[in-house]
């Protein structure tokens, strides 16, 4: 015989309320996402990303590149706090969240505990509930990036790709081999 479990809806203002335990707390229509803190190599591809993208974004105009903490909140059901963002200045210099401009790129590394929500509910969030340009999936261990654009097919990349944002005069080209430990 199989019983109905019911899951608890969490809200936005229980999941700040949660104490700072090194875990990463996010939040999709209600349920709460839990992510243990990063690894080195975790740690080590956004570093090596997050150089590559700054200089870039800088010289492009394209905005800045928003490292953890930055948060990509819709409404009051969803807040994702993304292992990299680009945005564009906020027109209010105080503005929140929630009227920020919406990321051209997002970037989720891998971890192990990550992998079903990073493809799965996190990539239909930024795709398609937040219109977010591209979303960037790093694997690691597998030595992969998936790119995820609205409208076209996911690839996945195994050696080197073009990002060319609408805005830019020019492409960026990213080698895995740089970016992997």
């Amino acid at each position: 015989m199989y019983m109905a479990i019911e899951t608890r809806r969490w809200t936005l203002e229980e999941m700040h309320a949660l104490p700072e335990d090194g875990n990463k707390y996010e939040l999709v229509h209600g349920e709460l996402l839990v992510t243990p803190g990063p690894t080195y190599g975790h740690e080590w591809i956004s570093v090596r990303l997050r150089e590559l993208l700054s200089g870039y974004v800088t010289t492009q105009r394209l905005g800045a590149v928003f490292t953890p903490r930055a948060v990509l909140r819709i409404g009051r059901e969803v807040e994702l706090e993304p292992d990299l963002q680009v945005r564009q200045p906020h027109p209010d210099p105080v503005g929140d969240w929630e009227t920020a401009p919406t990321p051209i790129l997002v970037v989720e590394v891998l971890s192990p505990s990550s992998r079903r929500y990073d493809l799965g509910v996190k990539r239909r969030v930024y795709i398609e509930e937040a219109a977010v340009d591209e979303y960037w999936v790093v694997d690691g261990k597998a030595r992969t990036v998936t790119r995820c654009r609205p409208g076209v097919n996911d690839e996945v990349v195994r050696d080197a790709f073009t990002w060319h944002p609408k805005a830019a005069s020019e492409p960026l080209t990213i080698r895995l081999d740089v970016i992997l430990p």
